[in-house]
């Protein structure tokens, strides 16, 4: 993940002066550093030696030998987010900041050689140009890359180069208000603007931007993309604007840095016991958020944006954790997960979303972004009706238990889940039903590390080593049994990490007009009773209804 960026005051501090001046001389002659070129906006991969080699490793996957002479056209792993970061030139930059940081000019030289070549080879809209290269994100994030180089290179092709940029980035036709595309879009302009001058284009970088972050980020600091990994992708990226804003001799808007620090408590709710993000929407089970949000007051939030996050404790790896999900209908980075939960318990993850593979556009991609991957109730007979909004109509909080009730009409008629989770004895509680007469089924992903040890009589089993989880499932206060588990099929899979999917044990409920679902975790031999409305788990009590 990101950290923050340096800040200019103390770039330029480093630099010796605040003047930015073109490199001369030999190879060992000192080079003055540059906020433009500074920072932390790099890749950790490739390295400038890497690219002086002629290998790059982007996104993790396997390095490409690029040659002297390079394809542009080249998709060898036919990834497409391999194909932006390639068309983003950001490994490009890796040899100017080593020029900087060196002294050597062959960095330098091949930076200019790579560039040029580009610059020849993938005009807007000529005969064998890739689409995307054009593309809003690419654009923004070359940008830095050509401007940090324009420090040290004043050659014309290059000036003309990031006016056309600028062009692009000016159009309010492909402005992605609203979403981290927008913002980096504003500071890849903002750059370009103060490099060369132009008050236009930074006035416009500058408007633009406060109208964005109030619809990305709202007044809760809940960033509305409903991926929240990204949060702490949008507040690394709103430091650099927010520095460049300055630098530019430009005021930065209250409304941007409230809301900016506001993404620090988001991002720490966000954030499980074990020090990784819940992986919700387009987010890794791998994303370790790497900044400083400090300590929220509250160990429980319910956000309008769609989430409710829960805890018994800051600081401790083994303290238990749930999130559940409500709000707008899908979009951006979002998933078909409302109503849906995950639990975190005695150190470990219980229930888990499939979580986030990649953005190639393929069956199993789609197939992640559905019910199926989720911990959800499906109305059965029922047409699923994608990207329909749900809402939070209830709450209680209690010592050591919260209860919520979210209701939509996904299907058509109302469907209404009712999540309680006690924090005393470790126990999530889930009461499904549906308006009408409709039945209701659901779906329980546990994650992988979770083995099948038995399934009888409406228990269900799991195991890791010594660590047993129970899932007890109830209709009208009596047992119900017929739960399926399928590991691998059409179900039973995840992918904890970036393109990866591995099979894992998901459980398919049988149906009926009301499930109680209980999930215990630590034990494979829970006492659960239902009684006179009450039920009873290992001598916690709370109503068959839970609200």
């Amino acid at each position: 993940m990101r950290r923050l960026a340096i800040p200019l005051a103390l770039t330029l501090l480093l630099s010796g002066t605040a003047n930015l001046a073109q490199a001369e001389g030999s190879a060992s002659a000192p080079v003055k550093r540059t906020a433009q070129c500074q920072g932390d906006w790099l890749p950790g991969t490739p390295t400038a030696d890497d690219v002086m080699r002629g290998e790059i490793s982007l996104v993790g996957l396997p390095a490409y030998k690029l040659g002297k002479k390079i394809n542009w056209a080249a998709s060898p792993h036919r990834n497409r987010s391999w194909e932006y970061v390639f068309q983003s030139l950001r490994w490009m930059g890796t040899l100017v900041v080593a020029y900087e940081n060196t002294g050597e000019r062959r960095y330098l030289d091949r930076a200019g050689e790579i560039t040029k070549d580009w610059v020849t080879h993938n005009k807007r809209g000529a005969r064998g140009t890739k689409a995307y290269v054009w593309n809003d994100h690419p654009v923004s994030l070359r940008s830095q890359a050509l401007v940090c180089l324009s420090m040290h290179l004043q050659d014309d092709w290059l000036k003309r180069s990031l006016a056309d940029h600028a062009k692009l980035l000016s159009d309010p036709r492909l402005y992605k208000k609203g979403h981290n595309h927008g913002i980096d879009q504003d500071i890849a302009l903002m750059a370009i603007g103060c490099r060369y001058g132009r008050k236009d284009w930074s006035g416009l970088a500058s408007k633009r931007l406060t109208g964005t972050v109030k619809l990305d980020v709202d007044s809760q600091g809940a960033l509305m993309e409903q991926a929240p990994r990204y949060a702490v992708y949008v507040y690394g990226r709103l430091q650099v604007a927010m520095a460049n804003m300055r630098s530019c001799g430009r005021k930065v808007p209250g409304e941007i840095s409230r809301r900016a620090d506001a993404l620090k408590d988001f991002i720490a709710h966000s954030t499980q016991p074990n020090g990784y993000m819940v992986p919700i929407g387009d987010g890794s089970a791998e994303t370790e958020p790497k900044m400083t949000t400090g300590t929220p007051k509250q160990l429980v939030k319910a956000y309008k944006a769609g989430y409710v996050y829960g805890r018994t404790a800051w600081g401790k790896p083994d303290s238990a954790y749930y999130s559940i999900r409500f709000g707008p209908g899908m979009k951006y980075h979002g998933h078909e997960d409302h109503l849906g939960v995950t639990y975190y318990a005695h150190g470990r993850d219980i229930l888990v979303d499939a979580g986030f593979h990649s953005y190639e556009k393929n069956a199993y991609r789609y197939w992640t972004l559905s019910p199926e991957a989720h911990n959800v109730p499906v109305v059965v007979g029922q047409r699923f009706r994608p990207r329909t909004s749900s809402k939070l109509v209830k709450t209680k909080y209690g010592s050591g238990t919260q209860a919520f009730r979210l209701t939509d009409k996904a299907y058509g008629v109302t469907r209404t889940r009712s999540v309680l989770v006690n924090h005393d004895e470790d126990v999530m509680a889930v009461l499904d039903t549906a308006a009408g007469g409709k039945k209701i089924k659901n779906l329980w992903r546990f994650d992988d590390s979770l083995k099948l040890v038995s399934n009888r009589g409406g228990r269900v089993v799991l195991r890791d080593g010594k660590f047993d989880v129970t899932m007890v499932q109830l209709a009208s206060c009596k047992p119900v049994g017929g739960q399926k588990v399928q590991r691998g099929g059409k179900r039973g899979w995840m992918s904890p990490t970036y393109l990866s999917k591995q099979p894992t044990n998901v459980v398919v409920s049988p149906a009926a007009k009301s499930l109680l679902t209980i999930i215990v975790p630590g034990t494979d031999a829970p006492k659960v009773s239902c009684s006179g409305g009450k039920v009873t788990v290992n001598g916690v009590s709370f109503p068959a209804g839970i609200l």
